[in-house]
């Protein structure tokens, strides 16, 4: 950016900064916004537009830091892209007003408008890649914690392991499913594992294939399947789909299937 340009902004900092509020009030309204409090509000705003400011005299890779960490804590906050992205627009107007209605410069109106142009995208553009980065790190997060969770293996007795199941089984559910029995028989060295369908709303002919699957699966590591969870809807479901369980124990609950699993080990429920 032109010399003279970067030191209009610095000399009329403070004007600038106070047009920018006014315009920014008149143009962003958000909800989002308009339920954080006035105090970290207006100090938002003021850091914000002391950065864009501070970052004509950084170097490319600092100002760049400086505005991924404001992004990070702004995300945490709750501060909308869209703000920031029609507050930085609103910024660039006040601007190229300011200097239109001074006659002390030498560069062409298009010269002008091209620096401020520049330096303002460069700014937005950066915002929006910083946003989109973070969201897509903190759902990847998210989204593999929730997998973890909606197939866990837990043991329950020494050698007998469960796997309650709770909402819809697709394809790529039915595969982490797969392999998270199977890392689990082997660190948990699972005699006997209880599927859980208790949780599950529709057994239609694909669920019961993944089941039929996984339970195959269980017995070629030398482990016994147990299907509990059985509902008197899910088992006429079932029989009107044609589908064949008789491969492997089902049970009505999970409590008659642990006392299968037991009995499997030689062991059974004394009630004293």
């Amino acid at each position: 950016m032109q010399p003279s340009i970067v030191e209009f902004i610095h000399n009329r900092r403070q004007s600038l900064t106070e047009k920018w509020l006014e315009e920014i009030q008149r143009v962003a309204h958000d909800e989002t916004v308009e339920r954080i409090p006035d105090e970290i509000y207006t100090q938002t705003n003021r850091e914000f537009i002391d950065l864009i400011v501070d970052t004509l005299d950084l170097k490319q890779e600092d100002a760049k830091e400086r505005i991924k960490q404001f992004v990070e804590r702004l995300i945490h906050i709750g501060w909308p892209l869209s703000y920031f992205t029609r507050g930085l627009q609103a910024f660039r107007r006040v601007i190229l007003d300011a200097i239109r209605e001074d006659p002390s410069h030498e560069e062409t109106p298009i010269e002008i408008f091209y620096d401020i142009e520049n330096w303002i995208d460069g700014i937005v553009n950066q915002l929006v890649d910083e946003y989109s980065g973070t969201w897509e790190s903190t759902l990847h997060l998210q989204k593999m914690a929730l997998k973890e969770l909606s197939a866990p293996l837990i043991p329950v007795f020494e050698n007998i392991s469960v796997m309650p199941l709770i909402g819809t089984i697709d394809t790529e559910r039915a595969k982490l499913i797969m392999e998270n029995l199977l890392d689990g028989i082997i660190e948990h060295r699972s005699q006997v594992v209880l599927i859980d369908i208790t949780g599950v709303p529709v057994v239609d002919t694909m669920v019961a294939h993944h089941i039929i699957q996984a339970s195959e699966a269980v017995r070629l590591v030398g482990a016994e399947c147990i299907l509990v969870g059985i509902r008197p809807e899910i088992a006429q479901t079932i029989v009107n789909l044609g589908i064949d369980l008789s491969k492997f124990p089902t049970k009505s609950t999970l409590r008659k299937g642990i006392e299968s699993g037991m009995e499997l080990t030689q062991r059974k429920i004394v009630t004293t």
